[in-house]
């Protein structure tokens, strides 16, 4: 099927926490080379949160990153308000400390039918945990509490906590895991980015989510049909937010679960985009991409200006 390209008319600038403490950076630095008779000049500071080399086509599609990783299993004998999961992380810290993202599977699912994120995504320069629920038939509401409990570990008390910038976080899932992914921005707009994939909910309205979303629908759909679910999720945020729905060409409601290029990809510049505040990625989202595996796509095309 040729791709469906619709653009949304309104398009709402940066809106970063981390805007105003990079313009204040930038304002010393500029302030402090004037003093000394030097000239100023751009440097990588202008983002701080940029990690790894400039991006490609190839470099997004690619299975693993540039960043060497480790993972270390979370037992749930050891956490409270979620089942325990595997994290994992870039094992050097030479550029800082990086975004971090948790990610729910969906109804009956264990982190398993998600643990393909988690090299694949770390590589590019997160820490992601991919988590176990309390329960396998927990609902999109709990499955939203227990993202946001997996992050507070992350940040507070996990092994890696020293390499994760708790200001940089976000949260992915699948099905029920996708609508607990809103669920979870809803409740926390303090978040940076979110991505629900086939999400499932019974709450088609999220006028008051104030986080960077992502939805990711697919086309052939019987469990949470696009019609019902993604496309009624994209449509209830508000117009103002940075949003995307991208529908996958031919797939269907358990295309999350096995490797996919077109989710890696986009999922990458969407997390490093708002994550890690890094414009360089923005060129693969906008303009609307053009993928013969993407069914139709929407957006308020995020700009940096």
């Amino acid at each position: 099927m040729a791709p469906r390209i619709t653009i949304a008319d309104r398009v709402r600038p940066l809106r970063s926490p981390h805007r105003g403490i990079l313009a204040a950076l930038t304002a010393v630095a500029t302030a402090a080379t004037i003093a000394a008779g030097g000239v100023t000049t751009a440097t990588a500071a202008e983002n701080p949160y940029e990690r790894g080399p400039d991006p490609t086509v190839a470099s997004i599609e690619a299975p693993r990153g540039p960043f060497a990783i480790a993972e270390t299993r979370v037992s749930s004998l050891s956490v409270r308000g979620f089942g325990g999961g595997t994290i994992y992380y870039p094992t050097s810290t030479r550029e800082g400390t990086f975004g971090a993202v948790a990610i729910a599977p969906g109804y009956t699912a264990d982190q398993s039918s998600m643990s393909w994120y988690g090299p694949r995504l770390a590589s590019q320069g997160f820490v992601i945990f991919t988590i176990d629920t309390n329960s396998r038939y927990d609902q999109p509401a709990s499955r939203g509490a227990q993202l946001l409990a997996a992050l507070d570990y992350l940040v507070r008390e996990s092994s890696v906590r020293s390499r994760i910038d708790g200001n940089r976080l976000g949260v992915m899932g699948h099905s029920m895991g996708g609508g607990g992914a809103l669920e979870a921005v809803n409740d926390r707009p303090a978040l940076q980015a979110a991505i629900p994939l086939t999400a499932w909910n019974l709450d088609k309205t999220w006028q008051g989510v104030r986080v960077p979303t992502m939805i990711i629908g697919a086309e052939n759909d019987s469990v949470a049909p696009v019609r019902s679910h993604s496309m009624p999720f994209y449509t209830s945020l508000p117009s103002t937010l940075d949003k995307a729905y991208l529908e996958l060409d031919n797939a269907s409601h358990f295309a999350p679960n096995v490797s996919n290029t077109t989710i890696a990809k986009y999922s990458i510049s969407w997390l490093k985009r708002f994550i890690d505040n890094d414009t360089r990625y923005e060129r693969f989202l906008c303009p609307a991409p053009r993928d013969s595996t993407i069914s139709e796509y929407r957006d308020t095309c995020p700009h940096s200006s």
